[in-house]
């Protein structure tokens, strides 16, 4: 790991093992926390998925973006969201498409707020960020057509123009979305840190005896493999904690 300024150094409790990240070059992505996902009313909820797993994760995700916007990070979100015609869905018999086509994908719906809905559309009160994590002026919000937000998006672009080299990972769904994301971060040589509590995942947590659900078995094969593993209040800490020895060599 590359020599960094004592004032920019956060480290960070993590499994398998610490890590320090050089605040300046640290982004915190938050990974589909959109109405479709997270809202009453929205794709998961008409499909019949439980979405209080994703609503939990609100609450730790806003207090993570308010201290690393404190310290200087750059906030990235990532929407799923589909042109209204379809075009960059996939052709008609690509996995893509016959997946998303069971939770009924650019289906006209009416919105909770009263507008025209269109599920997975873009541009939509469903593909619009939940209450309570709304993006703020300087955030970046990128669009994305598959589970990672690399795939033939600008995200690598944005990233080196930032020089990022650490990214801090949140949102749902953590075996999909979330994985997909990092493991594509990892190929190209990006450190990720995921925060636990921040993420969430439906598939395989409802209606079954495994001793392990998919949001903990992607997280054991990212801290074995990909990344770094924590939680909300070990990152919030150690960016106090950088901000108050930051203080005192000024004083």
């Amino acid at each position: 790991m590359t020599e960094l300024s004592t004032g920019r150094q956060a480290i960070i409790e993590a499994s398998p093992e610490p890590i320090t990240i050089d605040t300046a070059r640290t982004a915190v992505i938050v990974v589909d926390m959109q109405n479709d996902f997270g809202s009453k009313g929205g794709m998961f909820d008409r499909a019949g998925v439980d979405i209080a797993p994703i609503q939990k994760v609100v609450e730790p995700i806003s207090r993570v973006l308010e201290s690393a916007r404190r310290a200087g990070m750059k906030i990235i979100y990532l929407k799923m969201g589909f042109r209204p015609d379809l075009s960059d869905a996939g052709p008609a018999d690509s996995p893509n498409r016959l997946k998303h086509s069971r939770l009924r994908y650019g289906d006209a719906m009416r919105a909770p707020d009263g507008t025209d809905g269109r599920i997975l559309i873009r541009d939509t009160w469903n593909t619009e960020i939940v209450d309570g994590l709304k993006p703020q002026s300087g955030d970046i919000i990128l669009y994305k057509t598959r589970f990672s937000g690399f795939y033939q998006t600008g995200l690598d672009n944005i990233l080196k123009t930032l020089n990022a080299r650490y990214l801090v990972v949140t949102g749902c769904t953590t075996s999909v979305c979330v994985e997909s994301t990092v493991r594509d971060a990892m190929f190209r040589d990006y450190s990720c840190l995921l925060l636990e509590d921040c993420m969430a995942e439906p598939i395989g947590n409802v209606g079954n005896n495994s001793a392990r659900s998919n949001h903990e078995a992607s997280l054991l094969v990212i801290q074995a493999l990909f990344g770094w593993v924590s939680r909300s209040d070990e990152f919030i800490g150690a960016l106090e904690r950088r901000a108050a020895r930051t203080s005192a060599s000024r004083a």
